[in-house]
């Protein structure tokens, strides 16, 4: 993994008053030797969405999930693709103001790592030839989610579009719905509606 490169982040920043918002500004280093990062952030934005992010050469390649992730293989999720975003985003947690890109809440929905799947010819391809190439194959270990999953890039015109499918394993569960039954953070509790609301953690109140 390298460093966060200035250019992969220019339209995150570009599109940011660092000065109104709290999301970060970006610069941390991967961590050396450590499994890649996912993250899944409940964003109640104008449309309330699922904001999948994979750590891919040092910044967080990600896809807004209108429908959130599913656990059924059945099921295939349109994902679309984003601008990246910094390292320093998956712990990010709060309101985004008014007037600002992608205003709104947004909480720590999952998170976790992963581990990349993606072969051809019977040999590892990197998690960012893939994504240049249009799919990705990864095995996820989070708090809510787990398994394999698969990314495969659409031949569309205008945005782009991917699809979002769970593998058919042992993780796979056909009868549940975790974006229902599980609408909080990992990280602290709270729902999208009790973060805009200013409520602290549950965890905190808790003590």
């Amino acid at each position: 993994m390298t460093a966060q490169r200035g250019p992969q982040l220019e339209e995150y920043r570009r599109r940011r008053d660092f000065g109104h918002t709290s999301e970060p500004k970006g610069g941390r280093r991967p961590r050396t030797g450590a499994r890649p990062a996912f993250v899944v952030q409940k964003h109640d934005a104008s449309r309330l969405h699922y904001d999948l992010r994979l750590e891919v050469d040092g910044v967080l390649a990600s896809w807004a999930v209108p429908r959130g992730p599913s656990t059924d293989p059945r099921d295939k999720r349109l994902a679309m693709r984003t601008e990246d975003h910094p390292l320093e985003y998956r712990d990010f947690e709060g309101v985004i103001p008014e007037g600002e890109y992608g205003a709104g809440s947004v909480v720590v929905w999952d998170e976790g790592t992963y581990r990349n799947l993606t072969e051809r010819d019977g040999h590892e391809v990197p998690p960012g030839e893939g994504l240049a190439a249009g799919h990705l194959s990864i095995w996820i270990e989070g708090r809510k989610l787990s398994g394999g999953y698969a990314l495969t890039r659409l031949r569309r015109p205008g945005r782009e579009a991917w699809l979002l499918v769970k593998r058919a394993d042992e993780a796979a569960d056909p009868a549940r719905d975790p974006v229902a039954e599980q609408p909080e953070s990992v990280l602290t509790g709270r729902t999208v509606e009790e973060v805009a609301a200013g409520r602290r953690s549950r965890r905190s109140r808790a003590r």
